[in-house]
């Protein structure tokens, strides 16, 4: 069976972001919707990832797709790890995970809504619910980053809520090969691969 190519890799302009002071602004839960946030303690991996991947396909979010499990959960059941949830009408609809990267530095890792959440005018009530949680965790200062495959108003957001540039950088995104997508599906799906020669 002949290997199948690897998709070339996307240049990516990453923009670092801070900010120094809760937002002042005042926002009311969104009208005509049942909303609710819940925090994930211990979240099971599969359910992360199903988020990640629901939430970020579309903006090539990929690197906690290569992790392993015992990389991935070290991470996400650490004490510096805080996973925010949010429900929409009773469904999942989009998360924002934060981290403390020291005693004054909180960090807004990921945030973004699932595609069926888009355009019910949750979105910027959602991301100030995010800051305030993490302005709740006592820092200093709270961190992000974005980058030009991101939602093109996302830089924009980031900066209406309170949010600074402080420096930019540039990368390359490496999307997920055909074979990655296979292995990503077995593993989701409880699959074991079974390997030639194991006698099972």
């Amino acid at each position: 069976m002949a290997a199948t190519k690897k998709p070339k890799a996307i240049k990516a302009h990453i923009t670092y972001l801070e900010m120094t002071a809760p937002p002042k602004a005042q926002m009311p839960v969104p009208a005509n919707l049942h909303t609710a946030i819940m925090r994930a303690e211990n979240i099971p991996l599969a359910y992360y990832r199903y988020l990640y991947r629901q939430v970020g396909a579309r903006w090539h979010w990929v690197d906690r797709l290569r992790l392993s499990d015992k990389r991935l959960a070290a991470l996400l059941h650490s004490a510096a790890s805080y996973i925010g949830i949010l429900y929409v009408n009773g469904a999942p609809a989009g998360f924002y995970e934060l981290r403390h990267e020291s005693e004054e530095v909180v960090e807004l890792c990921h945030f973004g809504l699932m595609e069926h959440a888009l355009g019910l005018g949750v979105g910027k009530w959602f991301l100030l619910q995010a800051l305030r949680a993490a302005w709740n965790l006592n820092p200093q200062k709270l961190t992000v980053t974005t980058n030009n495959l991101d939602h093109p108003r996302a830089l924009q957001l980031y900066q209406m809520f309170g949010f600074s540039p402080v420096s930019t950088s540039d990368a390359l995104v490496r999307p997920l090969s055909d074979d990655e997508l296979l292995e990503l599906a077995k593993r989701d799906s409880g699959m074991v691969t079974v390997t030639e020669g194991s006698g099972k």
